[in-house]
C-alpha cells in the first residue's frame, strides 16, 4: 500500500531523475599563510638599522652595539629573517660606475587581472630593478638600469610593448639619482 493516502487515489510515481546530486564542495587547501609579523622592540629596530646600513657587520659587533649577548644577537637576526622582515642582504650599486649609464622609470597601464601575470615578464627583463603595483593613472612603475639609451629604446620598444597585458608605456629618464639609504 506504498504511495496512498487513506481514503485517496494514488499518487502519481514520479521517475528518477538522471540529474546527479549535488557534490559537497572539496574542502579548499588554504595557501600557504604568512603569519602574522611579531612586534618589534628597541633592540629589533637597532639591529634593522645596524644591518641596513651595513650588511655586513658581524654578529660580534650587532652585539656589541645593541647591548646583548652574540647568542642572542644571533636568534634576533635569525628570527628577522624567519619572520620575512629581513628578506635579504646586498651591495648598493653604483649603476653608472657598473656599466649602466641609462636609468629609466618606465609606467605601464595593463589589462586588468593581469598583475601576476606581467610581474613575472617584468622580472625576467635585463636591468629590471624595482617593480611596484600601484594606483593612480597607471598601473605598474618599473625602474631599470641599462648599459646605454640604445638598449633601453630596445628594452622599452621591443620587450615591454611585445608583453600582450601591457597597454601603454611611458618612459621617464632618470638623470640624476640618490639612494637614500645611510652611508657605510
Amino acid at each position: 500500500m506504498a504511495d496512498q493516502h487513506a481514503g485517496g487515489p494514488p499518487e502519481p510515481r514520479v521517475p528518477e531523475s538522471r540529474v546527479p546530486e549535488p557534490r559537497v564542495p572539496e574542502p579548499r587547501v588554504p595557501e600557504a599563510r604568512v603569519p602574522d609579523p611579531r612586534p618589534l622592540d628597541a633592540i629589533d629596530r637597532d639591529i634593522l638599522q645596524i644591518l641596513h646600513t651595513d650588511g655586513r657587520a658581524s654578529i660580534r659587533s650587532v652585539a656589541e652595539r645593541v647591548h646583548v649577548s652574540r647568542a642572542n644577537a644571533y636568534a634576533r637576526i635569525n628570527r628577522l629573517i624567519d619572520d620575512g622582515v629581513i628578506r635579504g642582504f646586498g651591495a648598493r650599486i653604483n649603476h653608472e660606475r657598473a656599466g649602466q649609464g641609462a636609468s629609466a622609470y618606465i609606467t605601464l597601464k595593463i589589462v586588468q587581472n593581469t598583475w601576476r601575470t606581467v610581474r613575472e615578464h617584468l622580472r625576467a627583463l635585463p636591468g629590471a630593478s624595482h617593480i611596484a603595483l600601484v594606483s593612480g593613472d597607471f598601473d605598474v612603475l618599473l625602474l631599470v638600469h641599462t648599459p646605454d639609451n640604445r638598449a633601453l629604446r630596445e628594452l622599452v620598444l621591443t620587450r615591454l610593448q611585445s608583453i600582450p597585458e601591457v597597454l601603454s608605456t611611458r618612459t621617464l629618464l632618470v638623470f640624476e639619482e640618490d639612494d637614500m639609504e645611510p652611508e657605510s
